[in-house]
């Protein structure tokens, strides 16, 4: 009777010690095997409030991986069962389950982008917003026409000119709201930096007063290089008191009546925005400025120029400090200019 016992306790250690061989080789090979991807199942979710059960019964379902217990167990076995990070994640050939695990507990989701472009209008900036797919849309027409009482703003600030030009990247599903927040923090963190590392102007009063500057700037720039003497030729208007007759202001002005040409009618219909009737600033920015076009109204060029004129169309400009010279580099260039768009009747001779 004892030798059965034995025999029975050494067919029982031997089953037990076999089993956990098979379920450690199983789980050895499970580990070691390459996940399964399809060109439907290449990007992961994680959804908000998912527990690591419904995540490996998820992965197993899709076919990604052979058996969801197994995940759920090689998750706890490394204790980060309760790290998963909600988002997309982009699965990629050659991924183990143990890289699967790594990746969603990661945070490193599948990210979007978005580029607000300098010299671009808040209007166009909220357009591109609407129609990403990958934005979560929360915002009515309503919300939008008081976008900065959202933000947290100045009471009856207008949202011109606030949003920093960056190319952002975002998970899916962030909002609007989120989008624009972002944006709107990124312009107030660099326009306070540079305001505080400015070279002083007793004209430019105000961060915000310099944003508006810098958005004409922005849209005054022929070249890249030429917008501290641009800031430069406004400041020096500014501090005469002159009118700074700028036509991007103009036309922000007429609005959406624009239709590509500024007649005379048009400089001469006084709005709040008409800097040839009306003397010193806009009252907001006209466009979203760039941080070049920031610094070049913190940190202007030296000299006594008040006016420019483009030597050729997205070209070069010509300075001058006096009218004369600049009525004099108008007709060099600009009647220049019209001739060579005249059509050549000797052409067909």
């Amino acid at each position: 009777m004892k030798l059965i016992f034995k025999l029975l306790g050494l067919l029982l250690v031997t089953g037990i010690v076999t089993v956990g061989f098979l379920l450690w080789y199983q789980y050895d090979d499970f580990l070691r095997t390459p996940i399964s991807i399809t060109p439907e199942s290449e990007i992961f979710e994680v959804k908000p409030g998912s527990n690591i059960r419904q995540v490996a019964s998820q992965l197993e379902e899709q076919g990604i991986i052979r058996y969801g217990l197994l995940f759920l167990a090689h998750a706890r076995a490394t204790d980060t069962a309760h790290k998963l990070k909600a988002g997309e994640y982009q699965l990629e050939t050659g991924m183990t389950p143990d890289d699967l695990l790594k990746k969603i507990i990661s945070g490193q989701t599948l990210q979007y982008q978005l580029g607000i472009i300098e010299g671009r209008t808040f209007k166009e900036i909220a357009s591109d917003i609407r129609k990403h797919p990958q934005i979560e849309q929360t915002l009515s027409e309503a919300d939008y026409a008081s976008i900065m009482q959202k933000l947290g703003a100045t009471d009856g600030m207008k949202p011109e000119g606030l949003f920093f030009p960056d190319t952002y990247n975002f998970p899916r599903k962030t909002t609007d709201l989120e989008f624009l927040q972002r944006s709107y923090k990124a312009m107030q963190d660099y326009l306070q930096k540079a305001w505080d590392g400015r070279e002083q102007n007793p004209y430019i009063k105000t961060p915000y007063e310099a944003l508006i500057l810098a958005s004409i700037v922005e849209k005054e720039t022929g070249l890249p290089e030429e917008r501290p003497l641009i800031a430069r030729v406004f400041l020096n208007r500014l501090a005469k008191g002159m009118m700074l007759q700028t036509d991007p202001t103009v036309i922000y002005g007429i609005g959406e009546k624009y239709d590509g040409n500024i007649r005379k009618t048009d400089l001469q219909t006084d709005t709040p925005y008409n800097t040839y009737t009306r003397t010193g600033l806009p009252p907001t920015p006209i466009a979203t400025p760039s941080k070049a076009a920031i610094d070049a109204v913190m940190h202007p060029a030296t000299g006594d120029v008040l006016y420019f004129v483009a030597t050729e169309p997205g070209g070069s400009s010509y300075f001058s400090e006096t009218y004369d010279e600049h009525q004099l580099a108008v007709k060099r260039y600009i009647l220049n200019q019209k001739k060579a768009q005249e059509p050549d009747n000797n052409a067909t001779r």
